[in-house]
């Protein structure tokens, strides 16, 4: 049964409505795509632009009913694509996609249209999927300022969490999570480079996966690392995620990812892990650095972990000897790669602003509009940074890599006999503070996002409403096998919850 909130909204039937039963909808022509995409267009402008207010849409694609329609016409015809023939999806505002603008959620880009699509929106549009618009985003990925309040940018303003209007949509895909959660399109697409699919699919009640670095490709994408960005799904559920990363996982000869070695030669068959007894047998690694830190998350991990040894799952209390080690190194790394990959793209797309210099520049110079909360001292501190060739950036990039894959991750997984470790993704959505920026408690991703492995959010449970996610690490190339995982403990839990749009958390809003 929907919420209130939900069940007076336009087309309450899309609202968790799945791409497996879409497609059976539109195979017996109880629905079109183009219906589909105007119910999801009715959405946005309900929910998102007026109502609950979301702000997490930041520009709708011209050309989506048209686009729907050219693929209503290749299904009469017999033509059909594959499972995304049809479906609306969103993508985060730091992708390339014709022949929208592609901000990173500034004012300095706000005129920018690249010049062709990203490779992976290409894929999408190959696979049938109908780009239905672009979601805002923490401004600069949530890489301009150590003070930054997630999902603000100055040309989206501040998205909202569906769960609690006042709470974080956590960053920094910070939009995609809180349109897919309200349902303002089947599926999204997010990036990450340290937490920022994890993080918000997991406030938003929704799965998440961050692939190996290096499976899904880059170019095209406002870059921050090329050692850990990646995109992935953001979906409601595993099997849409699975759907998702299928289409969009290919080889790129124009990315120069610094990709783990061993990718398969050929692409898994990620449907066909979705397994109800994928944990039978699995020895999983439980990680509990966040316990004792939020009672109602040590409560709803407790859950989870019975649930995954009910599921057949050994569980082996582990801990990662490295962690935290690298922080300070990551850092640095990310610092003097994001100079290098933002000045590279930026002359590459002829953008309005061609470098990192001149956009620390425009932001002086349009600072009530640019900066209104917060300041530039990412920005600054990666331009003060050398070329990639320097000593500094070689040693700690090699040594990140080695704390948290080779000496972390990876030595955990081997000295244990494990197929994949698990934590609490996040602590509970915080407070919108626009002043002091975000401050959560704790989150669990970190080892994955530094090494490039993947990891994958399920929902697990709930604190007063807001949604809580388990996270699921393992070693590179893994992705199938923790869908597989995620399947089998998505439908033993159930855990996910539609959002109720609440104004703020009140105890009627606890269990």
């Amino acid at each position: 049964m929907l919420p209130p909130a939900l069940a007076q909204t336009p087309h309450p039937d899309l609202a968790e409505a799945d791409i497996t039963t879409l497609q059976q909808q539109l195979r017996r022509g109880s629905t079109s795509s183009v219906a589909l995409t105007q119910g999801y267009l009715d959405r946005i402008a309900a929910i998102d632009d007026a109502g609950p207010r979301l702000d997490a849409v930041i520009e709708l694609n011209p050309d989506a009913l048209a686009d729907a329609k050219k693929l209503d016409e290749e299904r009469k015809t017999g033509k059909l694509r594959g499972p995304l023939h049809g479906i609306p999806v969103l993508l985060k505002d730091n992708i390339d996609a014709l022949p929208m603008v592609n901000s990173a959620g500034s004012l300095a880009l706000a005129s920018h249209r690249p010049k062709t699509d990203a490779f992976l929106v290409q894929r999408l549009r190959d696979a049938g999927a109908v780009i239905l618009g672009k979601t805002n985003l923490s401004e600069w990925a949530n890489f301009r300022s150590t003070r930054s309040s997630s999902g603000w940018s100055s040309r989206g303003g501040q998205t909202r969490n569906p769960y609690a209007l006042d709470r974080s949509p956590c960053g920094s895909s910070a939009g995609t999570g809180s349109a897919i959660a309200a349902g303002l399109a089947v599926v999204g697409i997010g990036t990450e480079t340290d937490g920022s699919i994890i993080c918000p699919s997991a406030v938003a009640g929704l799965v998440g996966l961050k692939p190996t670095v290096g499976l899904v490709s880059r170019s095209g994408i406002i870059p921050i690392s090329a050692s850990q960005d990646t995109a992935g799904p953001m979906t409601r559920s595993v099997r849409d995620a699975a759907i998702l990363l299928s289409a969009i996982s290919a080889r790129d000869a124009d990315d120069q990812a610094d990709a783990l070695p061993g990718r398969p030669t050929t692409s898994p068959d990620y449907i066909k892990a979705l397994r109800h007894g994928a944990l039978k047998g699995a020895r999983v690694g439980v990680l509990r650095d966040a316990e004792g830190k939020q009672p109602a998350v040590d409560t709803a991990y407790t859950r989870a972990l019975a649930a995954l040894k009910a599921q057949g799952a050994t569980l082996v209390n582990v801990d990662i000897a490295t962690a935290g080690q690298w922080d300070a190194d990551e850092y640095s790394v990310l610092l003097y790669e994001f100079k290098d990959g933002l000045n590279r793209y930026l002359a590459a797309s002829d953008a309005p602003v061609s470098s990192l210099a001149g956009l620390i520049d425009w932001n002086l110079a349009n600072a009530y509009e640019a900066m209104p909360w917060f300041g530039q001292e990412i920005f600054e501190a990666a331009q003060a940074k050398g070329p990639l060739t320097e000593r500094e950036y070689l040693e700690a990039k090699k040594k990140i890599r080695r704390l948290a894959g080779a000496d972390g991750i990876d030595a955990v997984l081997k000295k244990h006999k494990l197929d994949a470790l698990v934590a609490p993704a996040m602590s509970p959505a915080w407070l919108i503070d626009p002043i002091n920026g975000d401050h959560f408690t704790f989150a669990g991703y970190g080892t994955a996002a530094v090494a490039g492995t993947p990891s994958l959010t399920v929902p697990m449970g709930d604190a007063q409403g807001l949604p809580l996610g388990i996270v699921f690490m393992g070693p590179a190339w893994s992705e199938a096998r923790l869908l597989g995982f995620g399947y089998a403990f998505e439908q033993a839990t159930k855990a996910r919850k539609p959002p109720p749009f609440a104004p703020t958390v009140t105890p009627t809003n606890a269990r």
